[in-house]
Parts: structure tokens; sequence; C-alpha cells
């Protein structure tokens, strides 16, 4: 019985940790995303925009 407590709270732990580290790196990313100005989103969303203008411009798409 001792061991199977055992490995029951090692699986605890271990979940624990899981959403510890998921939650470190949803934050980082976060962070990451909301470092960016509006000017600095919106220039790269136009770039994105001309990317894939040209990509169904060219022949044979």
């Amino acid at each position: 019985m001792l061991k199977r407590m055992n490995w029951w709270k090692l699986l605890g732990l271990a979940g624990l940790a899981g959403v510890a580290a998921t939650g470190a790196v949803i934050v980082r990313s976060e962070r990451r995303r909301r470092a960016y100005t509006p000017d600095e989103i919106r220039g790269r969303l136009h770039e994105r925009l001309a990317e894939a203008e040209d990509r169904s411009a060219e022949p044979g798409r």
C-alpha cells in the first residue's frame, strides 16, 4: 500500500510541475506579444498581406 501511495504522489507532483511549466511558457509568449507597439503590428500585418497577394498573383496558382 505504501508503494502505491508513493506512485500517486509522484504522479501528482509530475502533473503539478507540468502545469507550472505550461503556465510559464504562456506567460513568456504573452509578454513577448505585448512588447509590440500598435504601429509595429500594423506594419507586420501589411507586410504579410503584401506577401500573400504576391503569392496569389504568381502564375500556376
